[in-house]
């Protein structure tokens, strides 16, 4: 449990009033481990018996007397602050209880990417293809938000996430896709990028100019987002190896096998999408995620009545009925173009 004391009241001589209060947060249950911290399922509790689930991200004990990671943790929780879009989780707060930090942010019920895809391995289903076309546009339109965001003053903030893969994209109880984890991502204002020092990311989902610690850009994010697609469409891995030395020499040289070729049901307009957002060539790839976007939405809607958040829904309650134990059912029957 997190509890902090402050009081209310008005700066001296300032041209507004300082409000203050007590935050205060009771951890539920771990959710994850991850590179720099813990994240929880916790309570937030407020006036009047006010109850709101959260998701809380601390810092990892070890790492809070490491002055890099602390920045790094601090400089996640002041970019994303101002991010606010539909397909990206939002922060709430920074905090800090003695030289504990932690991030308050929005609580996704549902699964990540990686959990979603597991799922089907363990069914023995191939994911409709419009449906993994509609969550790949949804990051897609998430990333074109945050590598277009500015400061106040207008000057871009050259964002680029440096970390597209699936175990950072949710999707919640209520089929709407999420883009999370912006902690390795680099920009002009608040993160030091380390790049041709440190290598960041996850290496099978890396561009090639990531993968050989050259300078990204936006366009690095849409090759990381294409090797998810082409995840989704196909079910392999395209440059996993046992080896993070092989794998890397995979994402830069490694033949990129046309997902069509893999899975013939896969219509050609979705089939060039996918890669043209894999081409190693920048002056070839899509420039930015906004383009990509628009092909992917061209495609499921300029003829027919394409899915929607409702469809994802549907579809993640038939995969993870548990999650939906207590929600009475849709009725809604979705269209042939979602079945098996």
């Amino acid at each position: 449990m997190f509890k902090k004391k402050v009081e209310f009241g008005a700066q001296p001589g300032g041209s507004g009033i300082d409000l203050t209060d007590t935050t205060r947060f009771k951890l539920a249950r771990k959710i994850a481990d991850g590179g720099m911290g813990s994240v929880y399922e916790a309570i937030q509790y407020g006036a009047d018996g006010f109850e709101k689930v959260m998701a809380l991200k601390v810092i990892q004990e070890g790492l809070s007397r490491d002055p890099e990671f602390v920045e790094m943790f601090i400089g996640e929780a002041k970019l994303v602050a101002d991010l606010l879009h539909i397909n990206i989780v939002q922060i709430y707060q920074l905090g800090k209880i003695d030289d504990l930090y932690y991030i308050a942010m929005e609580y996704v019920n549902g699964v990540n990417l990686q959990e979603f895809m597991g799922r089907h391995l363990e069914l023995g289903l191939q994911l409709p293809v419009d449906l993994a076309t509609y969550i790949i546009s949804r990051i897609a339109r998430a990333l074109e938000y945050a590598h277009r965001k500015t400061d106040k003053f207008g000057n871009p903030l050259g964002i680029v996430h440096r970390d597209v893969c699936p175990k950072n994209i949710m999707i919640n109880t209520e089929g709407v896709v999420k883009l999370a984890d912006f902690g390795i991502a680099k920009n002009r204002k608040f993160i030091k990028d380390q790049e041709g020092e440190v290598l960041m990311g996850k290496a099978q989902y890396m561009s090639p100019e990531q993968a050989q610690y050259l300078p990204t850009d936006k366009r690095s994010d849409v090759f990381s987002l294409g090797i998810v697609f082409w995840q989704l469409l196909t079910g392999q891995d395209m440059f996993a190896s046992d080896k993070t030395s092989v794998t890397l020499e995979n994402v830069v040289y490694k033949e990129v096998v046309p997902a069509r070729s893999l899975n013939p049901e896969i219509p050609q307009e979705v089939n060039q999408i996918v890669m043209r957002a894999l081409e190693r060539n920048l002056t070839k790839r899509y420039q930015d995620a906004g383009r990509m976007a628009y092909d992917l939405e061209f495609y499921m809607y300029h003829d027919r009545f394409g899915p929607t958040f409702v469809d994802l829904e549907k579809y993640m309650a038939s995969l993870f009925p548990q999650l939906y134990v207590d929600r009475p059912k849709r009725d809604y029957t979705p269209p042939r173009v979602f079945s098996h």
